[in-house]
């Protein structure tokens, strides 16, 4: 099955979004990064906005201070989650063990 061409009109308004997508998740990366917004705070707005919902878990890990590939890694793999989970795509017992998780890590 082909999809069928899109026109200028279409192929530019797709472009505009992905970029709008893209800024968004690179601001709330930004934010988890400075520490003006919590894992938390991210998982509950990926379930709204769609932009953030598609945001990799993996990259999520990556933006917080202190935890770099290796580390995220090993964060999912002890949680349980696929290294190409998206923020929309954690269950329930996910998000939690991940959130108590990360609450055990920073207050140590």
């Amino acid at each position: 099955m082909t999809l069928r061409p899109l026109t200028d009109g279409e192929r530019t308004a797709a472009r505009l979004k992905a970029t709008a997508a893209r800024a968004e998740r690179a601001d709330v990366k930004a934010k988890l990064k400075s520490g003006q917004a919590t894992v938390a705070q991210v998982i509950d707005a990926g379930r709204t906005v769609e932009a953030i919902g598609r945001l990799r878990v993996a990259e999520l890990l990556e933006s917080l201070p202190g935890v770099g590939k290796v580390r995220a890694a090993r964060i999912m793999d002890t949680v349980g989650i696929a290294r190409t989970r998206r923020v929309r795509g954690l269950g329930i017992h996910q998000r939690k063990a991940l959130l108590d998780l990360l609450e055990r890590g920073s207050s140590s």
